[in-house]
């Protein structure tokens, strides 16, 4: 199926009194659905100009300059095409699947993701999938960089049962993630509502008032010089949860460009710990999430059932680099 590229474009004037801020954090703030490294490239492209001229991601927007942008979009297709992409299938019958999603992969398509996804793996893979218009048999979301197991419903029946138990929190997950900074106490609970941002309209945080309530349990596996390896249940299902309350507590996911988990705090002054921690994010060029466990009722057989995953290669050299 062919589909026509389009081009966005955007022509923003800096208000007087503007703080300076770099040019590529400044856009991904104010284009809808654009993150930082998508700037970057539209920078690196010459289709970002600042006053007229082209400029670089690390530009320091000022106090009255124009920026016009020209940003390429792909429209929307009608329906999820099936696409020959590998998956991992942990469990299959012929009620419903388990997958081990690799991170990179979006759940289903959406804004500037209409291809690649999971929908369009599992299409090709079955022609038994529920019929949830934009994601079929997609009953529950892993960001697109976080790894690890899902449950696809081959029915709508099956679909309903299934996401009636995560609505109630019935539902077992329990994930590993490796986090900034060392804990004061091995095990803990997060409490907090969660809430879009109001400064970054894609972003979520912790809010007293608006939002909705989250709970996040954690556990500390192994407690590394300046990192740790966690244990962390769900009591809810909220967008960006664990990254979102492990931020709120000043230990964010490691690798997090989103809530801060790329920021080198520890041993910034020191240029050989700070070189170790920069080779180190190079291993993890995302945030070192795994959704690893996986159990709940099944639909039609009415039997508990968990799953259970190893850990992506990236998170385990993770892992002996800092041991």
């Amino acid at each position: 199926m062919a589909i026509l590229i389009k081009e966005k474009k955007y022509r923003i004037e800096i208000p007087a009194g503007k703080k300076k801020e770099r040019i590529d954090l400044f856009l991904a703030s104010q284009i809808e659905n654009a993150t930082r490294s998508k700037i970057q490239k539209l920078i690196e492209a010459n289709l970002v100009t600042v006053n007229g001229k082209t400029v670089k991601s690390s530009y320091l927007v000022q106090p009255n300059d124009v920026i016009e942008a020209s940003h390429p979009i792909t429209p929307r297709p009608e329906t999820a095409e099936p696409e020959e992409i590998p998956l991992e299938i942990i469990y299959e019958d012929e009620f419903l699947l388990v997958v081990n999603k690799p991170a990179g992969m979006v759940a289903h398509p959406a804004y500037a993701n209409y291809t690649g996804t999971l929908v369009n793996a599992l299409l090709h893979h079955t022609k038994s999938l529920s019929g949830i218009v934009g994601r079929p048999g997609i009953v529950h979301r892993l960001d697109k960089n976080t790894s690890g197991l899902l449950v696809v419903a081959k029915d709508d029946f099956i679909h309903a049962k299934l996401a009636e138990q995560f609505s109630k929190h019935s539902a077992e997950r329990e994930y590993r993630a490796i986090c900034w900074g060392v804990f004061k106490d091995n095990k803990g609970e997060i409490s907090s509502n969660i809430a879009r941002s109001k400064s970054d309209r894609k972003k979520f945080a912790v809010s007293k008032s608006e939002g909705k309530a989250a709970v996040t349990l954690y556990e500390v596996i192994e407690q590394f010089e300046f990192a740790a390896y966690m244990k962390l249940n769900l009591k809810t299902g909220r967008t960006h949860q664990i990254r979102v309350h492990l931020s709120s507590i000043n230990h964010p996911v490691f690798g997090d460009e989103t809530y801060g988990g790329r920021k080198i705090v520890y041993g910034s002054q020191l240029p050989k710990m700070k070189n170790r921690i920069q080779n180190l994010l190079e291993i993890m060029p995302r945030q070192a999430l795994h959704a690893k466990t996986l159990g709940f009722i099944h639909p039609h057989k009415k039997e508990f059932m968990r799953f259970d995953s190893e850990l992506p290669e990236d998170m385990k050299e993770l892992l002996k680099k800092l041991k």
